[in-house]
């Protein structure tokens, strides 16, 4: 990260964080360009950039000083817990940059970004793709890469357009993606399920739906699983890659929460495939905004041109105003800066959910568990409720006590048989709230257990 970067960032996480009040003095110029390792004319750029923002003001002489109250404020004891929204918290929204990246984009491709364009994306935005593709072991050509309108897209046009193995059966994990399960059966599409737990899912009953010669590709979340939050290891991956292989499967990736993965080790099953067998998604929802609506598709080389045919029907192309402000985003080192300090943030907020919840499980008196493994920081958690609940005393009391939660269903196919589970997600909750929330979670299920 550039050091420019690197000041403003600890900057607006002192004024997000730090007890900043109204004229309470920064950091002085020397002090930071010491911190960093950088010119004292790096520090007063960032520091001025705060001030054209109106963060902050400067007193010839003295210094930086804040301008209003940063300090959270604090949270309203009744006030709602949402442990049920899984989109990204509008607070995080990097405005001011991408409005920034916006203006840039305009003047730098003016009349180019107000006519159609090409199904499979901006040109100049494929090296900036590439590169940071690599960072996750994910390695294509430019023609394997196709921009879509979030993965949403490509999954419908996956669902809908014939392959090289002739099937047209879909499986899905249970529980999985609400959305593209909505869409299979509002669409009619042939679709199977198999169990997912904290564990992962049983290779002999993955391998014997393989067996049957119906499946055309099974959509996975390796990492980060919504709704559940648990992983696959390494030697998960591998085996899922040999049996699609062995028995002509295509598996989708979609790895949408890869930006907020805080081991290098771990890499996709992409990262594995020497046959071209996985489709790879990666989405920017989360990492920027739902509103960017670009997404990217890994197709094998076989498969690009019909996928990009078809895409072309679909929507003629993506959105090229939003793919060149992204372009500038990546290059200015932006969306470094943003990933960082998103990805610090949500593991925070994630541990900190994941820790109360392992506590209140082990004082449920064996009412419910909190299955930690395969569950590294990101959005999602969930708890395994293992004596009988009503979910009607349960909705009543959640709604008494102010907390939301999501609806464990939707995330199932109809005939499909459901698990005990309530998922919770951290993305719109306040980190001092989350315990307060998971007390009253706790209290509302022993309250319908009875």
């Amino acid at each position: 990260m550039h050091k420019y970067l690197e000041v403003l960032t600890e900057l607006e996480g002192l004024l997000g964080r730090a007890p900043f009040r109204q004229g309470e003095k920064l950091p002085s110029i020397r002090e930071l360009a010491r911190r960093h390792g950088c010119s004292m004319a790096t520090a007063i750029r960032a520091l001025a950039e705060l001030e054209r923002r109106h963060l902050v003001y400067s007193v010839p002489g003295s210094g930086y000083y804040a301008v209003g109250a940063a300090r959270p404020e604090p949270s309203d004891s009744a006030g709602l817990v949402d442990f049920a929204s899984s989109s990204p918290d509008p607070a995080m929204f990097p405005y001011l940059d991408f409005r920034h990246c916006i203006n840039k984009a305009i003047d730098t491709y003016k009349n180019d970004l107000f006519i159609y364009g090409t199904p499979s994306g901006l040109e100049t935005l494929m090296p900036a793709f590439r590169k940071q593709l690599a960072e996750y072991q994910v390695f294509a050509d430019a023609s394997r890469l196709v921009v879509v309108s979030g993965v949403q897209q490509a999954l419908s046009l996956l669902a809908a357009f014939p392959f090289p193995n002739g099937r047209t059966r879909v499986l899905v994990e249970q529980p999985g993606y609400h959305l593209f399960i909505e869409y299979l059966e509002t669409h009619g599409i042939p679709a199977a399920g198999i169990r997912r737990t904290a564990d992962g899912i049983d290779m002999d009953e993955l391998e014997a739906i393989f067996r049957t010669g119906e499946i055309k590709f099974f959509y996975t979340m390796p990492r980060f699983h919504n709704p559940l939050g648990s992983s696959y290891d390494r030697r998960r991956k591998l085996d899922i890659l040999e049996l699609a292989r062995r028995y002509d499967v295509y598996v989708v990736e979609d790895d949408y929460l890869a930006d907020f993965e805080t081991d290098s080790k771990e890499d996709p099953i992409y990262a594995y495939d020497r046959d071209e067998r996985v489709i790879y998604l990666k989405s920017y929802s989360k990492i920027i905004f739902p509103g960017l609506r670009v997404g990217l598709a890994v197709l094998p080389s076989t498969m690009a041109a019909a996928f990009n045919r078809h895409k072309k029907l679909n929507d003629i192309d993506s959105s090229l105003l939003s793919q060149a402000a992204l372009e500038i985003y990546f290059r200015s080192g932006m969306f470094e800066r943003h990933r960082r300090k998103l990805r610090d943030l949500y593991a925070r907020r994630s541990r900190r959910l994941q820790d109360a919840l392992r506590a209140a499980a082990e004082e449920s008196a064996g009412l419910f568990s909190y299955p930690g493994g395969g569950q590294r920081p990101a959005f999602h958690s969930h708890l395994v409720l293992h004596r009988p609940v009503s979910p009607s005393k349960l909705r009543e009391r959640i709604r008494r006590d102010s907390v939301e939660l999501d609806r464990i269903e939707r995330h199932y196919l109809k005939d499909y048989p459901r698990q005990a589970l309530l998922n919770l997600s951290v993305t719109r909750v306040k980190e001092e709230d989350i315990e307060r929330g998971v007390e009253r979670l706790a209290s509302a299920i022993r309250y319908a257990a009875r």
